[in-house]
């Protein structure tokens, strides 16, 4: 894909979390990922569960095993807050326990012990104000 994604703009100043997880090396189990992933495959409550507690924006991208996370925040928003309640919502565990099988986790692992931080850098950012 190289003609990139397009990026929303919120009103407001949000912020971005960055996460990391591998899956198991099987092609098999990589497509089945993906499939539960797409606009068919992933359950409406999971959807609504992430709008609900707080998220403006959520994407994952896949190189080879690899999954990088990116989670966009209102910047008043608290990480864990947000994580919590996202966790209690209706098929959430569910969902946890229906994705882990792909995932390279010890089982019963929470998706915050799933799904690691990543730390930031770099970063450059167009100088508000400034010309070209």
């Amino acid at each position: 894909m190289t003609e990139g994604y397009e990026v929303k703009k919120f009103d407001g100043t949000t912020k971005r979390y960055c996460q990391t997880l591998d899956l198991k090396d099987s092609p098999e189990l990589i497509a089945a990922y993906r499939k539960l992933h797409s606009e068919e495959g992933i359950w409406p409550e999971i959807l609504e569960g992430i709008k609900k507690a707080g998220v403006l924006e959520m994407e994952i991208y896949l190189l080879g095993t690899r999954l990088f996370m990116i989670v966009e925040l209102p910047a008043d928003a608290d990480w864990d807050e947000v994580m919590s309640r996202m966790a209690n919502y209706p098929r959430q565990a569910e969902w946890e326990a229906l994705t882990a099988q792909y995932q390279k986790a010890l089982p019963g692992a929470t998706s915050a012990e799933k799904w690691k931080l990543m730390e930031r850098i770099f970063h450059l950012y167009e100088s508000e104000g400034e010309e070209g």
